[in-house]
């Protein structure tokens, strides 16, 4: 990846790699889960428990090929399990039914299961020596012969195993391959020598696809994304220009949602039925209720609370706000740490200021209030009821309900002072 961020913890759908196949293996109802991380992987230990806190972390130490990675697990190994799948952190197309897939032939009497594919391109992947329907072997590109290289069934990498023969079989594998390395595929070949049965799930290509680089990242993100826009058109919302919108793992969108061209979900977004995000809209840890309309070029933050049918229009930026039901917020707007309340109408060019650079404080803006153009609102502060804030005010203190409060300084007029300006200015450029 040429990063200093571990593979595993790149982003697909504003989720890790990992956190996506650690997620997809416990919809499919793993009941525990072992991790195995590279030596100093902190970072990815931390992500692993901030996933579940019930998960096994291992570490390998040296490098020494697949099986070797899952016998650093060999104390969750060794625990009484009816099945063992063995996933990648950098697979994270994998779906749950796919899991449920590869496990079924182990409940028909299979000691083995692997997950193969019909490459497009079969180059580099491992290939399945086959006979009728039973799974002989796995060959590595590298060490396959030219008959073998032909092959366009191929390994996927994913594995299940019967749970009371994980452990013995994965103890025979030998580091006898072109690499000198453990090779987890061999316990193909090792199963099937000691009479177990050993069988294929075969997937789509792009279920197994593996992430090595930026472009493969890229085209993860393609996929991933395409598939949560036929989700969420099946489940009734409208995507003006469905390529353009760019979804987080966990957007939830109501029925009749209207989305416009080239919007962005970040995480934790729920819009609700019939409500309009504009185009160039960017939302992350937001609530959008009923008859909402968000944007064009709005910026929902964390926190964003959108009551229904308010109107949040272009140039708006909300954070950690509660704006009640039907309240607007038209343009040119940033409200940081408030509470609106409904029927409110905010001006253009109106902020709360809500930071002095050591602590955060709130506005409250009552039912129906009316905030004038070019506004600052000086935390902590509450406009109340139905009151009224002049045009281009600073309002340091409380306003009572129905009240109307100034805070500018008084506008002079001098007759001819732009006379008697420009003629200085011009003498003093001759000199």
């Amino acid at each position: 990846m040429k990063s200093a961020k571990p593979k595993v913890l790149h982003q697909v759908a504003s989720r890790s790699m990992l956190g996506h196949v650690m997620a997809t293996l416990a919809q499919a109802g793993a009941t525990s889960t072992a991790v195995v991380i590279g030596p100093d992987r902190e970072d990815v230990a931390k992500e692993v428990q901030e996933i579940s806190a019930q998960a096994r972390i291992f570490v390998q130490k040296d490098r020494l090929g697949t099986a070797h990675a899952v016998l650093s697990a060999r104390e969750a190994l060794a625990q009484p399990a009816d099945d063992v799948i063995i996933a990648f952190g950098d697979t994270p197309l994998i779906l749950p039914e796919t899991f449920t897939k590869l496990r079924a032939p182990l409940s028909e009497g299979a000691g083995v299961v692997a997950m193969g594919f019909e490459a497009k391109d079969p180059t580099g992947y491992g290939r399945f020596i086959t006979s009728g329907t039973e799974l002989l072997a796995i060959r590595e590109h590298r060490d396959a012969s030219e008959a073998e290289r032909a092959i366009t069934l191929c390994n996927g990498g994913l594995m299940a195993i019967r749970g009371d023969l994980a452990l013995s079989l994965l103890d025979r594998v030998e580091n006898k391959n072109a690499k000198g390395e453990y090779y987890l595929t061999d316990i193909v070949e090792i199963a099937h020598g000691l009479g177990h049965r050993t069988a294929i799930a075969v997937v789509l290509e792009e279920e197994v696809h593996g992430v090595n680089d930026r472009a493969q990242l890229a085209a993860a993100e393609r996929m991933i994304q395409d598939r949560l826009r036929q989700a969420a058109m099946a489940a009734g919302v409208t995507l003006v220009a469905p390529e353009t919108v760019f979804f987080s793992h966990d957007t939830r969108l109501g029925q009749d949602v209207l989305v416009e061209p080239h919007v962005v979900f970040g995480p934790g977004v729920l819009v609700e039925e019939g409500a309009v995000i504009h185009s160039f809209s960017h939302l992350e840890g937001a609530r959008i209720a009923s008859g909402a309309g968000v944007g064009p070029f709005a910026r929902l933050r964390p926190g964003a609370l959108i009551g229904p049918k308010a109107k949040v229009g272009n140039f708006v930026e909300i954070k950690n706000t509660d704006l009640g039901a039907g309240a607007k917020v038209s343009h040119l707007t940033y409200l940081g740490d408030a509470t609106v309340g409904a029927e409110a109408n905010i001006g253009a060019g109106t902020i709360t200021c809500n930071y002095d650079g050591f602590g955060k404080y709130r506005t409250e803006i009552g039912e129906g209030a009316f905030i004038g153009s070019n506004s600052s609102l000086v935390a902590p502060i509450t406009i109340g009821k139905g009151a009224f804030v002049g045009s281009g005010s600073v309002i340091t203190d409380d306003i009572p309900d129905n009240a109307l409060g100034l805070g500018r300084g008084r506008q002079t007029v001098k007759e001819g002072w732009a006379i008697e300006f420009r003629e200085k200015a011009q003498a003093a450029k001759k000199k």
